[in-house]
């Protein structure tokens, strides 16, 4: 397979999407203030074509092969996590009126992965495995000594995927009510 990671570009947003989506479920709703579906996923396609938050394409790699889309990977570090969590939050209490708060999700000496998700099509083909592959190079490019993300407790194939390239859960982790672990590999 010759699959290709690059950054993500604004012409990307529909197809990556959907993805992410697909990656953080309800948490998409608290994201961009929507219930419905449609302007859920509309919302965060903005989002992902701005260059100010954490869904931003700039945030954002994608595996390919012959320019299909098979997986796509959000990752910043937990220090500019602060920043870009500041400018949702300024447009999230600026379009519904309400003192949105993000919950942290990462330590600010972490390079963080907010998300993974490969195309149901093309799973179980290692592109998960190399998108992660590609957080730790960025991570290092980057002078960070750890990499981290969250897991939903019942994703067990996630978690199974996750300690076979070296992560721990270093310690229980809550984002918007949900139980999560926080799992961190060292570099």
């Amino acid at each position: 397979m010759n699959i290709h990671i690059r950054k993500a570009r604004p012409s990307d947003a529909s197809v990556a999407v959907p993805l992410i989506i697909d990656a953080i479920g309800n948490i998409a709703e608290q994201m961009t203030g929507e219930t419905d579906v449609t302007a859920v996923e509309d919302e965060l396609i903005q989002l992902f074509k701005r260059d100010d938050n954490r869904h931003s394409y700039l945030s954002t790699c994608i595996a390919e092969k012959d320019n299909e889309i098979m997986g796509v990977m959000v990752l910043y570090s937990g220090l500019d996590a602060i920043q870009l969590d500041a400018s949702l939050v300024t447009w999230l209490r600026n379009k519904t009126g309400d003192n949105i708060v993000i919950p942290p999700e990462a330590r600010i000496d972490e390079y963080y992965i907010d998300t993974v998700c490969v195309n149901p099509a093309f799973r179980g083909q290692g592109i998960g495995s190399l998108l992660l592959a590609q957080a730790e190079a960025v991570a290092r490019e980057a002078g960070f000594s750890k990499v981290a993300l969250n897991v939903e407790l019942e994703k067990e194939a996630a978690i199974r995927l996750y300690e076979r390239v070296g992560y721990h859960v270093a310690e229980p982790w809550e984002i918007y009510g949900g139980s999560f672990h926080h799992m961190v590999k060292r570099l």
